[in-house]
């Protein structure tokens, strides 16, 4: 009985708990898709806000940042699951956001990548 209980415990998780396993030194090789537009740097913005510390920062939370109207409507704390979610497909998640960014469909790459972002603080 303990095992099955074990075992819908780690299906109920799914994303997050692959999302602490993730490789940071990975996540930072796949951070170069988003380089275009975000930087880790404290208070660097591009097209797109800084991502430095983004992991447990509110959604549409940097001064000044000129947010899209959906996204400024998101109001979400970015935290594992919900940048996973958000990753996944980010027009599909808020719609009429700004990014034109299609989305990382790999597990493994998002789970990386977020792993890699909890590294800027």
């Amino acid at each position: 009985m303990r095992c099955a209980v074990g075992v819908a415990i780690v299906l109920a998780l799914g994303p997050a708990a692959a999302q602490a396993d993730g490789d940071p030194a990975a996540g930072k090789t796949a951070f170069v898709k988003c380089m275009a537009c975000h930087s880790p740097k404290q208070g660097e913005n591009k097209i797109g806000p800084s991502l430095f510390g983004i992991v447990g920062r509110p959604s549409h939370s940097i001064p000044g940042f000129a947010y899209s109207d959906p996204m400024k409507n998101y109001n979400v704390t970015w935290d594992p699951p919900t940048l996973d979610n958000y990753l996944v497909d980010p027009r599909k998640t808020v719609p009429g956001t700004k990014m034109i960014f299609p989305g990382i469909k790999s597990e493994t790459e998002r789970s990386n990548l977020i792993a890699y972002l909890q590294t800027l603080k």
